[in-house]
This record gives C-alpha cells, structure tokens and sequence, in this order.
C-alpha cells in the first residue's frame, strides 16, 4: 500500500486526486483526505467521519497511514515531557517537548541512533541503526498533535545527525513547512549539524528561511577531534567558512565540559570563531545523564565563560537545563528501554544519504 505520509502534501493530493477520479467520487474529496493527513490529523482513515464508510474502507485498501507506536511517556517537574516512540521494525526514537512561556519546542530524530560517537552524547553512544523516513521524522509531531500537544517550535536536535539524512530531511522540512500540512514557519525549524558540509549547502539551497545551528563544542581542532570524530571529515575551519557562506544568521551550541572546554582562553578561541561568521553561541550545560564520563561545568565557569564571549562583542545565551528529574539527555531513554549497540563510525556509516 502507498504510504500518504512518506510524500510532500502536493504529491499526496495528487495521488488521491487519482483515486478519487477512478473510483468515481467527488474531486472535492481529494482535498478532505489530504487535509487528514496532516493539517487536522487522524489516527487512520476509519476516524475520517466526514466520509462516507464505504469510501474510508477503499481508502484503506490502498494507502497507509503508519503511526508510530508510543512506548513510553515522561513528564518532569519543569513542564517537560519525553516520548520512546517503537518503530515498526522494533527501533526506538526520542522526542521531546520543551515549554516556555508562550512557546512549545519539540525536539526531533533523524535517526535511530547515531554514527558520529560523539564523547559526550549518550545518542552516539548507542550506536547506529538507520536512517529515519519522512513520515518518521515529522511524524512525531504529527504524533503530538493527535495527542493533543501543539508546537510552535522544531529543532532537529534528537536522536541523529539529520544533514547525514538529507534526503527524508528535505522532505520532512516540506512537511513540517507547507501550510497545507503541519504549517509551521521557517523561522521557527531549525536543523542541528555537526557540520556535514553538503547537507549545509542543500539547506542553504532551499528558498525558505530554515534556521543553522552547528555544534561546535570546541575552539580548536585538536580538541574538536577528541571530542567529535568527525572533525577529521569536516574539520572546524570548513565548518566556520560554511557558516560564513550560510545567508541567514547561524547558532553555535556548545556543551560546556567542565575543565575540558570552558577556560578562559577557549571561550576567548570560541568568540574569535563566531565574529568570523556573525554566529550566535548557545551554551548548554552538560545533562547529567548524558555525562559519559564528564563533569558540567560549574555555575561560576558557565557565567565567566559567558561574559568573555560578551565582551569580545558576540550575543551569548546560557540554555536552562531541562528535565532534569527525567531521562532527558538525548538518547538517554532510548539506551534505559532498548540498550546499547556496538559504535561504528561514521565512515562505516552504508546508510547515509547526505545531499
């Protein structure tokens, strides 16, 4: 059966358009059934009442509307919530929706799993599974919205580096974009990369106004290549001339270590980085359950770290750790729930489809 969710909203409409013209029904339907897939979403076309029952039972004959399969759901003390969502073929993926006031950010996966071993990140401490289809990625929020759960915000900062999956990310951005699916603005998604250069400049490519945020994480190659050993393959001067090249305003995220990456001298090297390109720098305090090892960086460290990168002239913001009371570093509940894998670099990685 063709899977509705896997295509743009126009492509889908126009498969149904062909459905509804060889079975003899109304063009209008065309535009109910695509309105259902994700704009107002159902559980399945059965829930469709608008329909008469015959046409519902023909249209489940032949399309599909997977779901994914809610596991495990938590809330913590601050408002936020993380789901394990089970795939069909038994992999699990996070999700994770952050109040703030008048905002609803939902942190999504690209991936099951992650290839790239970063040292501090639980996610890549799992292992790698495969990529994610389009209907998997932007279908965790249309998986919140049937659970009544609205966002305003998407950043591709969950379970997987998404440029290594460009192909079903270019369509889920569509997806997650176009009015006549889940409508939400550009300015409002933003893709996370390590800094896979091809998936940055087909980002680049797209009209809309998607937001770049790269994780830098250290000033200097030498300790970028400890900590991220993908900076053999795009190392941190490729990484800053890519951002220099990106139209809109770029973000930094950086995980302060503590005494690994938050001395004075890096944050003096971090500074200098960002007033190359105009890049804003997000520090995040490490998540104690995705330490690995690691210590966070004290409070004290954090806030001198902070006012360096200020007084060198760059816009700094310090992050709120969140969920704390929970499984909530990325790829945390996913390792609690189905365990770890055996790492494999992101060389060995046969699945990647970059741009």
């Amino acid at each position: 059966m063709d899977n509705l969710l896997d295509l743009p909203r126009a492509e889908a409409e126009q498969r149904l358009a062909r459905f509804m013209h060889e079975a003899g029904e109304p063009a209008y339907r065309a535009r109910q059934v695509a309105d259902r897939l994700w704009r107002n979403p159902t559980a399945s076309f059965a829930d469709m009442t608008e329909l008469p029952v015959a046409l519902r039972e023909r249209l489940g004959a032949t399309f599909s509307l997977p779901r994914l399969a809610l596991d495990t759901r938590q809330r913590s003390s601050d408002g936020t919530e993380k789901f394990l969502f089970r795939l069909d073929d038994g992999e699990g993926i996070e999700t994770v929706a952050i109040p703030e006031q008048n905002r609803l950010t939902l942190c999504i996966s690209s991936q099951a799993g992650c290839a790239l071993q970063c040292a501090f990140c639980a996610t890549g401490a799992m292992g790698f599974a495969r990529n994610l289809r389009p209907f998997e990625i932007a279908g965790q929020v249309r998986e919140m919205l049937l659970l009544g759960i609205r966002p305003t915000n998407i950043v591709f900062m969950g379970m997987g580096e998404p440029l290594m999956n460009w192909q079903a990310v270019d369509v889920a951005l569509s997806l997650l974009n176009d009015p006549g699916a889940l409508g939400i603005g550009a300015r409002h998604i933003t893709v996370s990369t390590v800094g896979v250069l091809p998936g940055i400049q087909a980002l680049a490519a797209r009209p809309e106004q998607f937001r770049l945020a790269l994780s830098i994480h250290a000033p200097t190659d030498a300790l970028r290549q400890q900590l991220m050993p993908i900076n053999t393959k795009y190392p941190l001067a490729d990484v800053i001339e890519a951002a220099k090249s990106f139209v809109r305003r770029v973000t930094f995220e950086y995980v302060l270590l503590g005494g690994v990456n938050d001395s004075p001298a890096q944050a003096e090297h971090l500074a200098a980085l960002a007033r190359k390109c105009g890049a804003f720098v997000n520090l995040i305090p490490l998540h104690p359950g995705g330490a690995l090892g690691f210590t966070p960086s004290s409070a004290k460290a954090t806030a001198a770290f902070a006012g360096t990168i200020r007084k060198r002239g760059v816009e700094v913001a310090i992050r709120k750790s969140r969920g704390v009371d929970i499984s909530a570093a990325c790829g945390q509940l996913r390792v609690e729930r189905l365990g770890r894998r055996s790492p494999r670099g992101a060389e060995q990685d046969r699945d990647v489809h970059v741009a």
